[in-house]
């Protein structure tokens, strides 16, 4: 395990840690996925920043959680890195 997952598992612990991560989860999950979509693409920051006229700090900002983007900026880094937007709604739990 990485120091930052033995960090978050021993902080999770906590019930009041616990709430507010899992209030974040959706939040977290879109970190995730546009991670995951400039990893699979082969793109630095910087390359998806100049794909879609942007900087390199503001995709740096997306990626790290600290903005939450409009779906005109996530089709634009979708386009970025060739894949495809999806939103949908699903059933609550």
């Amino acid at each position: 395990m990485t120091e930052w997952t033995v960090l978050r598992e021993r902080m999770l612990v906590n019930p009041a840690v616990r709430a507010e991560y899992d209030a974040l989860a959706d939040e977290f999950a879109l970190v995730e996925e546009l991670i995951k979509a400039r990893a699979h693409s082969g793109l630095t920051q910087e390359e998806i920043a100049r794909r879609m006229g942007t900087t390199q700090s503001v995709v740096a900002r997306l990626e790290s959680g600290k903005s939450m983007p409009s779906t005109r900026t996530l089709k634009k880094y979708a386009e970025a890195t060739g894949t495809r937007l999806v939103i949908r709604f699903e059933p609550a739990a």
